[in-house]
């Protein structure tokens, strides 16, 4: 029963969604994208979520459209697909893409250390504080100042800075290394 379901939820949601781009000619509508539809198993409700691009007023606005739009879109639906009843269409506003920005925006602001902009006054985070170095992080580069030019050696070839190892480091920043049994050796 689910798989049947999720059928049908896929074909609501490609079938809408054509409809309101093509057939609804409400201006109020704007540019809607259809994310998701879930139909009870009964087949008499469905959720269509929406995403609608534009400032909150603008969004609220568009969300009155399409309920207006609904009862087209389920009379089109029921002239396009074979299905034994076609549900009640309700719709709701899918703000999963801009809270998961406004999430990754927020953390970063707090990994740098900064306070988070433009929060609403009901909202608390915790205190920015810069981010604490944990095991296996990649060094951070010593700030002693300026490094000192490399000179040239007497044969050519680059002299090693003083008080640093020679990087001997291979393709992809791996240092090389002599497998078990191989006969190879590396100095």
């Amino acid at each position: 029963m689910s798989q049947r379901i999720d059928r049908v939820d896929a074909l609501l949601r490609e079938e809408i969604g054509q409809l309101l781009a093509r057939e609804v000619r409400d201006p109020g509508v704007g540019f809607v994208t259809v994310t998701e539809v879930a139909a009870t198993p009964d087949l008499r409700h469905a959720r269509v979520w929406v995403s609608v691009i534009g400032d909150p007023g603008e969004r609220r606005a568009a969300l009155r459209a399409l309920e207006r739009a609904m009862p087209f879109v389920r009379h089109e639906l029921g002239t396009r697909l074979r299905l034994k009843r076609i549900p009640a269409l309700h719709v709701q506003l899918d703000d999963s893409m801009s809270r998961g920005t406004r999430v990754l925006r927020i953390l970063d602001e707090l990994e740098r250390g900064e306070a988070p902009h433009d929060l609403p006054e009901d909202e608390r985070l915790p205190t920015p504080v810069a981010r604490l170095r944990r095991e296996g992080d990649a060094p951070e580069p010593a700030d002693d100042g300026p490094a000192p030019v490399e000179a040239e050696s007497a044969a050519g070839g680059r002299a090693r800075r003083s008080g640093r190892p020679a990087d001997r480091s291979g393709p992809g920043g791996r240092t090389p290394r002599a497998r078990p049994g191989s006969g190879h050796h590396l100095v």
